[in-house]
């Protein structure tokens, strides 16, 4: 089948957007807000419907997903349904609403459940401050089957973990198969929702950042053999 040309005003705004993002941009280049109101001057809440296409199977990614985009560019990453052929725009919307993002938000107690930081927070050693949003994530279930859950991540979290899968089956297992000492230590730290690490474990977790020349000297401050 032919593709229709995106300029034809016989289409709806999301399918010309489309159109205008495979043929125009292109998959993997950079475009802004501005380039959309160019393109489509005189049509109304445009930049809006070329979110839609998100619904529609299309990554279209933002600086909270791509940390080297500024705040008002965007990136086509891949192309989804072909919407402007017959039958394939009309799948319902799974946007996030505003107030199904608050639940999320207050279920999961306003922290990135990745890393732990909340709104506003620097990371560590930078200027830069955490931004929560809300993300998709695939959770294999016990009984094999794949589900797509909501989950509050940081603005790095997301683009760092963006495509991986979490495994409630696995960890379930893990669990059967613990002692009861261990089990009463995953309860408490399970039932506070935090868990406090020792001094030896943040020296670790700082130690395996390190680059090797560096991770070298360490050893040598722990008197370890020259590998």
């Amino acid at each position: 089948m032919a593709m229709p040309s995106w300029t034809d005003p016989k289409l709806g705004t999301m399918k010309r957007a489309a159109l205008w993002l495979v043929t125009v941009v292109g998959e993997g280049n950079v475009f802004t807000k501005e380039d959309v109101k160019n393109a489509f001057p005189g049509v109304s809440q445009a930049d809006r419907r070329v979110r839609d296409l998100r619904d529609h199977g299309w990554q279209i990614d933002t600086n909270r997903e791509d940390a080297y985009l500024g705040p008002h560019e965007q990136r086509f990453v891949k192309q989804g349904a072909p919407v402007w052929q017959p039958g394939k725009g009309s799948r319902p919307s799974t946007s996030i609403t505003h107030t199904r993002r608050r639940e999320v938000l207050a279920s999961d107690g306003h922290f990135c459940r990745s890393c732990g930081i909340t709104p506003g927070e620097t990371y560590a050693g930078t200027f830069e401050s955490a931004q929560l949003d809300i993300a998709r994530r695939v959770v294999k279930q016990p009984n094999g089957t794949e589900k797509t859950e909501l989950v509050t991540e940081c603005n790095r979290c997301r683009v760092g973990g963006r495509g991986t899968a979490a495994d409630l089956e696995t960890l379930l297992a893990g669990i059967a198969t613990m002692g009861s000492l261990e089990r009463r230590m995953l309860s408490e730290w399970v039932h506070e929702d935090k868990r406090d690490f020792s001094t030896v474990e943040r020296l670790w977790a700082d130690y395996r950042t390190l680059p090797e020349e560096s991770r070298a000297k360490v050893r040598e401050a722990l008197n370890l053999p020259v590998k």
